[in-house]
């Protein structure tokens, strides 16, 4: 079963010629038989009637002069071979080769055409009958003419053969030239093929018809309907995630409050304030994977959205960054420094832009041991803005690199950690056409984030 498009118009193509083309070979083969055929003949009976007009009554009896003339109608360049024989009715011979066969049947008033074999060649011959009279008297003589058939087996050549060449030559042509013009025609097909599988996830951009042929357009339309489909059911999910989170944080924000106002008050029971305790730590958790909810529907609707053309930079936002955190990494002793080149501008969302760089360096204040050390760059190379955030903490396994874009995914059971801190971050960075990637630091040692972001073009 051929399960190629262009294998199958190809055999479409080419089955019904090849069959056409044999057809019109016999055609023509028959059509070339039939024309040597009327050729040679004509030629036989012409001889034949040359040498009976040379039969005549002398001194009573009857005599054949045959004239050269008789077989120079049959020289060709083939060597043919012309047998002949003049005899009367009653057997007598004239002139001619005796044993050359006669017909099986004689009608005196039309001349007759059989094919037979003399000296062991097949031979094509003609028998021509006529009276002649003298006197009174009236007697029979029949001519017969016989010839090889290298000349007429040419002549079927000459005319079959040229057209013969001339057909499969098309069908090669054919074959050589349709698979090129069906790869060309193809083409718009490939490129539509590749249009849909380079795409990312979050890219449910309708696909432009326009330069594609009629017979595809009926399959981009349907396409782009289920991409329009695909849009809106994202877009109701994204909106559901946001409202759910948004309308989570006041409850969650009032629980907070209310537990840590009562873990304040005085509890006689150690076990109701340890229990008051946790009710504390675990809002205050759902609280922040709130926050990290509402930021990935927030990255993930910008991802599907008019590109953002506002200039932010990043120098200044990393450094505001830092200095939010700074408290937290004193409490870890942990050096928290920073090398920021000037003039580092992207264009994108700086509220987006700052929980990125917010979710790299708490992962690395939260994860390096206590007396590290966390360091975020900024600079530019070339047309690209490179931030890393760089510790020396214990790193993250190469098996699990592969999955720590994943959302909830988490390396470590850390009951502080929510798993979207670096889901948020992939996220932010695709939606403002950049990418991000984690490897190992410095003599193997701890973990650098890397995050490129196209640099700001006015």
């Amino acid at each position: 079963m051929v399960h190629s498009l262009r294998a199958r118009l190809l055999l479409w193509l080419l089955g019904p010629l090849a069959v056409f083309v044999v057809v019109t070979s016999g055609v023509s083969y028959d059509a070339a038989r039939r024309t040597a055929d009327l050729v040679q003949d004509h030629a036989l009976l012409n001889s034949a009637r040359t040498i009976i007009e040379d039969v005549d009554w002398d001194g009573g009896a009857l005599s054949a002069n045959i004239p050269p003339a008789a077989l120079e109608l049959f020289e060709s360049p083939w060597k043919d071979h012309v047998f002949y024989k003049v005899v009367t009715s009653r057997g007598r011979l004239l002139g001619g080769v005796p044993d050359l066969p006669s017909p099986a049947a004689n009608d005196a008033a039309t001349p007759v055409f059989y094919d037979s074999t003399y000296g062991g060649e097949p031979i094509r011959a003609v028998a021509y009958e006529r009276r002649l009279y003298d006197s009174g008297r009236a007697e029979r003589v029949t001519v017969i003419v016989g010839k090889t058939r290298a000349s007429r087996e040419a002549m079927i050549a000459s005319l079959w053969r040229p057209q013969l060449l001339r057909q499969w030559l098309m069908l090669a042509l054919v074959g050589l030239l349709v698979p090129l013009g069906l790869t060309l025609e193809l083409r718009p097909l490939m490129k539509l093929k590749e249009e849909v599988a380079d795409r990312e996830p979050a890219q449910l951009e309708p696909i432009c018809p326009d330069p594609l042929p009629s017979e595809l357009r009926p399959i981009v339309d349907a396409i782009n309907q289920c991409i329009a489909r695909l849009k809106i059911h994202a877009a109701m999910q994204r909106q559901f995630i946001a409202d759910a989170a948004h309308q989570l944080r006041t409850p969650l924000a009032l629980l907070t409050t209310q537990t840590q106002f009562a873990s304040q008050c005085d509890a006689r029971d150690p076990a109701l304030r340890d229990a008051l305790n946790g009710v504390h730590r675990t809002s205050r958790k759902l609280a922040e994977l709130t926050s990290q909810l509402l930021l990935l529907a927030q990255a993930e609707s910008m991802a599907s959205s008019a590109p953002v053309t506002t200039r932010v930079d990043l120098a200044e936002l990393i450094s505001s960054v830092l200095e939010e955190r700074v408290q937290a990494a004193e409490q870890r002793d942990i050096d928290l420094g920073a090398e920021l080149d000037e003039h580092v501008y992207v264009g994108g969302n700086a509220g987006l832009l700052a929980s990125l760089v917010a979710n790299l360096i708490d992962n690395a204040i939260r994860y390096t041991q206590a007396g590290g050390c966390v360091t975020a760059r900024c600079r530019r190379d070339r047309d690209e803005i490179t931030i890393e955030v760089a510790d020396n903490g214990p790193g993250i396994p190469a098996e699990a690199r592969m999955h720590v874009f994943e959302r909830f995914y988490r390396v470590a059971t850390d009951p502080e950690g929510s798993g979207l801190g670096l889901a948020i971050v992939h996220q932010v960075a695709r939606s403002h056409g950049g990418s991000v990637k984690v490897a190992p630091g410095a003599e193997q040692v701890g973990l650098v984030a890397t995050v490129r972001l196209p640099a700001w073009r006015p």
